[in-house]
């Protein structure tokens, strides 16, 4: 469903004045209209409950209006007024769709982003089905002349973008896929997890694959362990209604960790088409043993920051967790027996997500009488801040005694290529105008990764109903609950981020 880039194009962001759209959406898009990136004529529809004209929506953006070529792409920008539960809105929004298909004189194609709270997807949905938004326009398509025998003909000319979470649980999750899967062919739905554009966590399939020093000792022969660590310094930022009802095992786990660990421990494709690394990454997550029963609480750990229940619109009574730590394995061949360690966490003391995997320490055998250091090889894969890799190694430090110490080979995309390379959310709108799903998750990788996670959820509330439990507080800036440490140093190992 490749279409030509220089396509015309009209993007309805449903949620147009909410944080998503302000902090990332129009920025990104922006941004590519002034890279040169975009289509000559393209519309950028915002549909939100706010009574706004189309000069107040543009004078919305005021983080953005003083940049360099604002005015010249704020002409892109159209407003529609509208309730996400009335069908009002929605009819409205066919007549302004009308009056763009009409001036460009074709169908143009249609994008709906649903850049709003998760709970207004399904009733969204509902509407673009009901009014037959969901099904384009009945122009013949501009890439498609009448009569052409291209099969591209036969496309809906329309793709939807959904933000996670998707669903709460397994159950939420599997019937937001049957309502899309009613609407929708999976070619249509971009399901959006920007972490998997982010340029590091690409560039392992690369790093991998690519360089043949690595491949051979990937594997649990010469690998320990694989710890992962998610931490952000600030708190919810206003996001209780939002956050309070779901927590960070939802937040992040579901979605950005399991496309962590799907990246590292992935088999290399037949190839690099989308449905080929899609398959490898679905293999994976199906492949993470689930944690049942009395063995959720041996190797999940939960807590809160204090003063969480102070937060904006979060109940006093709220047993939310804002951090996660967990014990883990991937069943496959090649990482049979590795644990994974993992650590996420809000009120951190650094903003920070990279995977390191740590090697068998194996310096003892004949250094022992010398010392060696605790910790020996470790590849360290940054996702974020100053994307790049290091890899630690043992060396001889200075000086007329034997003694050994670590040192880092590293590099940075800034310092390595002069450039951070393409914001995440740039690279995802790329990919979506293109009609390149490889970037986004599949219907089968949310199943397995939501059955992982509800079955840890069900255990959180069987073992809230059968004891009196209150989460565990940590302080501001610490590194969570003292269960978090207790989870990896019981098996002999440390957090390498500390």
């Amino acid at each position: 469903m490749h279409m030509n880039f220089n396509s015309p194009f009209a993007m309805v962001i449903f949620g147009a004045t909410g944080d998503l759209s302000q902090n990332k959406l129009i920025p990104s898009l922006f941004s590519l209209f002034t890279q040169k990136k975009l289509p000559d004529d393209f519309f950028i529809v915002g549909f939100s409950r706010r009574s706004l004209n189309e000069e107040e929506f543009r004078a919305f953006f005021k983080n953005l209006i003083h940049k360099k070529g604002w005015d010249d792409f704020a002409k892109h920008l159209i407003y529609q007024q509208g309730n996400f539960e009335d069908k009002g809105g929605y009819l409205n929004l066919i007549e302004k769709l009308k009056t763009l298909d009409d001036k460009i004189g074709a169908c143009v194609t249609r994008f709906f982003y649903l850049a709003t709270p998760p709970d207004n997807y399904e009733k969204i949905l509902d509407f673009l089905k009901s009014t037959k938004l969901a099904k384009g326009c009945k122009h013949e398509s501009p890439q498609t002349p009448k009569g052409s025998s291209d099969s591209r003909a036969k496309d809906k000319w329309t793709r939807i973008i959904i933000e996670k979470p998707f669903g709460k649980d397994l159950e939420t999750a599997i019937s937001l896929d049957k309502k899309l899967a009613a609407i929708f062919e999976e070619k249509q739905i971009f399901r959006v997890d920007h972490y998997l554009g982010k340029e590091t966590l690409q560039n392992m399939v690369a790093f991998r694959f690519a360089n043949g020093i690595f491949e051979p000792i990937w594997n649990k022969k010469y690998i320990d362990h694989v710890q992962i660590t998610w931490a952000e310094e600030k708190g919810i930022e206003g996001r209780g209604k939002f956050f309070d009802g779901i927590g960070l095992l939802r937040d992040v786990a579901q979605n950005h960790i399991m496309q962590f660990i799907a990246a590292i421990a992935m088999e290399q494709p037949k190839s690099f088409s989308n449905e080929e690394m899609r398959d490898e990454r679905a293999k994976v997550i199906k492949s993470i043993r689930p944690i049942n029963g009395d063995e959720i609480s041996k190797s999940v750990v939960r807590g809160q920051y204090r003063g969480y229940k102070d937060e904006k619109d979060v109940l006093i009574t709220s047993e939310t967790e804002t951090f996660v730590a967990m014990k883990l394995f991937v069943d496959t061949p090649r990482f049979e027996g590795i644990p994974f360690y993992v650590r996420l966490g809000k009120k951190m003391p650094k903003n920070i997500a990279e995977i390191s995997i740590v090697f068998i320490q194996t310096c003892h055998t004949l250094f022992k009488e010398y010392g060696c250091p605790e910790i020996g090889n470790v590849l360290t894969i940054r996702i974020q801040p100053d994307e790049g890799i290091s890899l630690r190694i043992i060396a001889k430090e200075p000086g007329a005694q034997l003694k050994l110490g670590t040192v880092n080979m590293h590099y940075t995309y800034e310092e390595s290529f002069q450039t951070q390379g393409v914001d995440a959310y740039e690279k995802i709108l790329l990919d979506i105008f293109k009609g390149d799903q490889m970037l986004f998750n599949r219907s089968d990788e949310l199943g397995s990764s939501w059955n992982f996670i509800t079955k840890i959820l069900r255990g959180w509330d069987l073992q809230a109903r059968r004891s009196n439990f209150k989460i565990p507080i940590y302080s501001e800036k610490s590194w969570g609950v003292k269960e978090g440490f207790d989870l990896i140093e019981k098996d002999g190992r440390k957090w390498t981020v500390a």
